[in-house]
């Protein structure tokens, strides 16, 4: 009778580790297409580096924007020159001035928002708007001296 339970036990011990190792197996193979993110996570020097070149992505900036309570920031990358990142409660965005204008090259809202409309340019000035729960805030931007800036509604 004893050697039948320690069997019995041994048998269920060695199914439960089978089914542990091919739930694991299941989700490796799986992986990142569920759980992950897509492209992966980035660093704030990969970022930084991608906004600098110039044939940065076009993807939206990754991480909550950080904002001051006097309105949009604006941060210029390393080496970047023409190319900067400003952020408001609502939302970031990248701009570029080009032969064209000021140009939208990238925008992303803050969780809680959404874009309520985009102007990409090139133009002599660009905005986007973000709308959410905590009201509208609109970003507007222009190229003075070269380098886009954010300017005040008119």
């Amino acid at each position: 009778m004893r050697r039948r339970r320690a069997l019995a036990f041994a048998g269920w011990l060695a199914t439960a580790v089978l089914a542990t190792l091919v739930g694991v197996a299941a989700i490796r193979l799986v992986g990142e297409s569920i759980t992950g993110t897509p492209g992966g996570v980035h660093s704030q020097r990969d970022v930084e580096r991608a906004l600098a070149s110039p044939q940065a992505s076009t993807a939206a900036p990754g991480g909550s924007p950080s904002t001051g309570p006097g309105g949009p920031s604006a941060t210029a990358s390393p080496g970047a020159g023409a190319r900067r990142v400003f952020a408001t409660a609502g939302g970031s965005a990248v701009a570029e001035c080009a032969p064209g204008g000021v140009r939208l090259v990238s925008w992303a809202p803050a969780q809680g928002y959404r874009v309520g409309d985009a102007d990409q340019g090139p133009d002599d000035d660009v905005e986007v708007t973000f709308v959410g729960s905590g009201g509208e805030h609109e970003l507007k931007l222009r190229c003075v001296a070269g380098e886009p800036v954010a300017v005040a509604d008119d």
